[in-house]
């Protein structure tokens, strides 16, 4: 494997060697650093459910879309930035990619600052909105508030992992997550299961941890002989640099929002069930988080390897690597599907012994872990897109599939028929629509030549 002539010895050229090796090798330190964070909002959902009770559970499961829907946007758009490191680091054009590298950050502690005050002062709003029960809705509001005092470390360090994965960095991710995942878990284990502070503890542990995550990503890029190197003196917002970020960024963050706003919805709906459905809602969310971990690192691992590939101008070369990406994307998916419907019950009971939330949470992962495959074709042909610079294609497909099309079912099925099973059933019938058409722009759409047609 040949480095990238530019980048130091921590940075991984994927424009040559083999690439099914490049993709795995890079995928697989994402994957257990996507497994680390992970751990940051389960071990929420764990320790409070054991120690705290059903309740305490709910007012955490409550926020967890509301979260992902503030956060998704400013999340998303640090993607516009890593197709353009990528691709400004396939051609070869450290000063760039330099130039983006401050762009992006100088718009992580702006987003940061604005998501923090957002999430703090908005949260009863938010929560009433989703209709939250009155019974967990003190604990929701002060988890909620607490999380989001500490946004700006969410942000910045999505900003600062972005950047790495961008120029083939999935290393140094996972050294930073390993230490703060340990040290979020032993904080709950503390705040909660000792002190017994209480539900916003949880949150408090989770945000000092992720604080920590930043604070070491901040030295490696303060010492680093990369072309990420951050220097005071570059850190400013460039005009050019932030309109071609914001052209790949804005379709992802956008994409980001509306699947957040249809979750959210979701969320809404389930809360009508009260606060058994809420608990097992959100315990199976934290099993389908673990559950596509392996995929997310794939296709994490094809925007990188897409973005590249494409800009160095190697067509045929990104074409073989995507169909790898996305071919073990499904396979893994599928796999793990299975493996969840066999033991639904006994992974929901490590949230919750509660024989209803058990019964509950089961009932949803039996229904939608079987079409997992679907859900990782969407997302792996998605993420191509992005490497390729066609980064409004997914967000079309998701804003009009996952989002229109799913909150149009979901309403009308709970307005003729409120049976929380046909909640369930959104999901598996979003998927299918989206790899439909997904399917049919990989094949017959000339993907690979999206930067060409924009020089």
């Amino acid at each position: 494997m040949r480095k990238a002539g530019f980048g130091g010895n921590s940075v991984t050229d994927m424009t040559r060697g083999t690439p099914w090796k490049l993709i795995a090798g890079f995928a697989f330190p994402v994957f257990l650093s996507q497994l680390l964070q992970q751990l940051y909002n389960t071990a929420d959902s764990l320790i409070v459910g054991r120690f705290l009770g059903t309740n305490a559970l709910a007012a955490v499961s409550s926020s967890g879309n509301l979260i992902f829907l503030l956060t998704s946007f400013f999340i998303g758009a640090t993607m516009g930035a890593g197709i353009v490191i990528s691709k400004y680091f396939g051609s070869g054009e450290p000063d760039k990619v330099s130039a983006a590298v401050h762009t992006n950050i100088a718009i992580g502690l702006i987003s940061g600052v604005i998501l923090t005050v957002v999430g703090v002062v908005f949260t009863p709003t938010f929560l009433r909105w989703m209709k939250t029960a009155p019974a967990v809705m003190d604990e929701a509001v002060a988890y909620f508030r607490c999380y989001f005092a500490g946004a700006v470390s969410i942000v910045m360090y999505n900003t600062f992992k972005s950047v790495m994965s961008a120029v083939g960095d999935s290393k140094r991710p996972l050294y930073y997550l390993l230490f703060s995942s340990v040290l979020n878990i032993a904080l709950d284990l503390l705040f909660v299961g000792v002190f017994r502070w209480g539900v916003s503890s949880a949150a408090i542990a989770t945000a000092i941890s992720q604080t920590a995550s930043c604070v070491l990503c901040l030295i490696r890029f303060t010492r680093a002989d990369t072309p990420y190197k951050l220097e005071a003196k570059k850190l400013k917002v460039d005009g050019p640099m932030l309109r071609e970020i914001l052209k790949y960024g804005l379709p992802a963050g956008v994409q980001n929002s509306v699947i957040g706003l249809a979750n959210v919805i979701v969320q809404k709906n389930i809360n009508s069930f009260m606060e058994i459905a809420t608990a097992a809602y959100g315990s199976y969310s934290k099993i389908e988080g673990f559950a596509f971990l392996p995929i997310n690192s794939f296709t994490m691992a094809l925007t990188t390897f897409v973005g590249q590939n494409l800009g160095a101008g190697e067509y045929e070369r990104a074409k073989k690597g995507s169909r790898f990406g996305i071919i073990s994307a499904v396979a893994i998916a599928e796999l793990i599907g299975l493996a969840i419907w066999l033991l639904a019950p006994r992974l929901i009971g490590l949230f919750d012994s509660n024989p209803q939330v058990i019964a509950l949470g089961a009932q949803q992962a039996r229904i939608e872990a079987f079409f997992y495959c679907l859900l990782a074709f969407s997302h792996a042909v998605a993420s191509v897109c992005r490497g390729a610079g066609k980064a409004v294609v997914p967000m079309a497909v998701m804003l009009a599939v996952w989002c229109v099309f799913r909150i149009a079912y979901i309403e009308l099925m709970m307005h003729f028929v409120h049976e929380i099973r046909f909640i369930y059933w959104a999901y598996p019938i979003t998927w299918g629509i989206s790899s439909v058409i997904f399917l049919c722009y990989y094949l017959f759409s000339d993907w690979v030549h999206g930067f060409v047609k924009r020089a």
